[in-house]
């Protein structure tokens, strides 16, 4: 059996450090991640790691964020089984039941998600995933057409198809995501959601009702204006991704390029918000 080795990165601030060091931790070689309280696991082959690769990111250079790490061999054993075994369904308002192949499906929830979680993130554990299920529960999307940005196991975009959207596209710039939101779309029987592998730069030109993006709140500031480009008057964009201190800003970014403020909710000081386009 191959060897892995676990490094324990601990960096600060938590965000938005935790997400860019996993995307560049993504770019050389590694693709399974576990977050912590103040940072990420990450897991290697023994035989991939190098050292100088992961000191030479650009997270260790730029002077904004102070990071450090340990590294420590695994037992020999198969930590994907491992993983599973200790992986727990989600249960969001007694309305949305998340789960795993190896869960029992529970008819009693109106909407039941089944999503394989390969040791990954955006398996719907965050308090940001359960933010944003909420307010799209509160929203009406039948027939409309969807776009959802940084779509990592495609839960969201699983979520809007039951909620009998007309269309979905799901974007990631991982590959690995865009993978497993085909594999994940396929296994709810989900027919309408298509999966592309990019950025804001894909969707130029594109036209959707409702917009959903739970990224962080640099890029949800970089592309605002990309997403509301996409929709007419009276779409929706829903946000997440970002701490409650930081919804002034993004208020007011979104205020700047014609839209309101919704609805929003909170958790754990992370915020969910809802614009719609003037």
């Amino acid at each position: 059996m191959e060897n892995f080795l676990e490094l324990d990165f601990k960096i600060s601030p938590v965000e938005p450090g935790r997400e860019l060091l996993i995307a560049m931790l993504s770019g050389i070689g590694y693709d399974s991640f576990q977050e912590t309280n103040d940072g990420v696991k990450a897991y290697i082959l023994e035989e991939d790691f190098d050292e100088a690769e992961v000191t030479g990111l650009h997270l260790f250079q730029s002077g904004e964020f102070e990071i450090q790490y340990e590294k420590d061999k695994l037992a020999n054993k198969n930590w994907n089984e491992e993983w599973e075994s200790n992986y727990e369904p989600i249960f969001i308002d007694d309305k949305i039941h998340i789960r795993a192949p190896f869960h029992k499906s529970d008819p009693t929830f109106q909407y039941e998600i089944l999503i394989t979680p390969k040791m990954s993130f955006g398996t719907g554990h965050h308090q940001t995933t359960r933010l944003m299920s909420r307010l799209m529960l509160e929203m009406d999307f039948e027939g409309k057409t969807v776009l959802d940005m940084g779509t990592g196991t495609g839960v969201l975009a699983i979520l809007a198809e039951k909620l009998k959207a007309k269309s979905v596209v799901a974007i990631d710039n991982f590959e690995w995501a865009v993978e497993s939101t085909i594999e994940n779309y396929e296994s709810n029987q989900c027919s309408t959601i298509e999966a592309l592998h990019g950025d804001a730069k894909l969707i130029e030109g594109m036209k959707f009702d409702i917009v959903l993006a739970n990224i962080n709140r640099n890029v949800l500031m970089q592309d605002m204006a990309a997403y509301l480009a996409t929709l007419p008057s009276g779409g929706l964009l829903l946000l997440s991704g970002f701490f409650e201190r930081d919804f002034d800003k993004l208020n007011t970014q979104a205020e700047k390029l014609g839209a309101r403020l919704y609805n929003k909710t909170t958790e754990d000081k992370w915020m969910s918000c809802c614009f719609q386009k003037l």
